[in-house]
């Protein structure tokens, strides 16, 4: 369903089990990330009605989603702490080359936030089936939903906005350099590394 041409080691769970303070934390500062690329996408492109008006939507839906992870931290006796550089997400911008149209460049960064929303469900499945945490599981399943609805609709905005046949070539192009991503990740307690 969600097409990523390398799927996640299942061994990654046990890595992300060992270090759930990380991940709890990486994936707040993730879903705080996700409001920012959808208020960054309604001042860049506030002629879209329908991006803006679903960008709004996200922006609501996201900062709720870091408020409940930021609850677990707390919960669990953690602080939420500093950022930390997303390598996956750094590597990941580099592959679209800056310029072009504004619609081009709208889609590539409605392509970008498509991919991190797909891998961002595939974790979360991952952690919804295989945590030995019962109450974390039911919290990643019900995440991982709104994750998969995220990726389709940036991947149906980039379809609409852009040429259909180029959009489906530069996402299988996006999708086969994110493998090679992945290929030196995973090996980390964090949702993208």
């Amino acid at each position: 369903m969600l097409g990523l041409k390398l799927p996640t080691d299942p061994r990654w769970v046990n890595i992300a089990e060992k270090n759930l303070d990380d991940i709890l934390i990486d994936h707040a500062w993730c879903e705080q990330k996700a409001a920012s690329t959808a208020v960054s996408l309604i001042v860049s492109f506030p002629e879209f009605t329908e991006l803006v008006q679903e960008m709004t939507e996200l922006i609501h839906e996201e900062m709720s989603h870091f408020k409940m992870v930021h609850d677990k931290i707390l919960e669990r006796g953690f602080e939420l702490g500093r950022d930390r550089k997303d390598m996956y997400v750094i590597e990941l911008l580099k592959f679209f080359p800056k310029g072009g149209s504004r619609i081009t460049q709208m889609v590539h960064r409605l392509l970008y936030a498509a991919l991190i929303e797909a891998r961002s469900c595939e974790r979360f499945k991952l952690l919804s089936e295989q945590l030995e945490d019962k109450e974390l599981r039911l919290f990643y399943k019900k995440l991982m939903i709104s994750e998969a609805n995220h990726y389709t609709m940036f991947l149906n905005f980039a379809r609409k906005y852009g040429d259909r046949k180029e959009v489906d070539q530069k996402w299988n192009d996006l999708l086969t350099y994110e493998a090679k991503i992945m290929q030196s990740l995973s090996k980390e307690g964090l949702i993208h590394g």
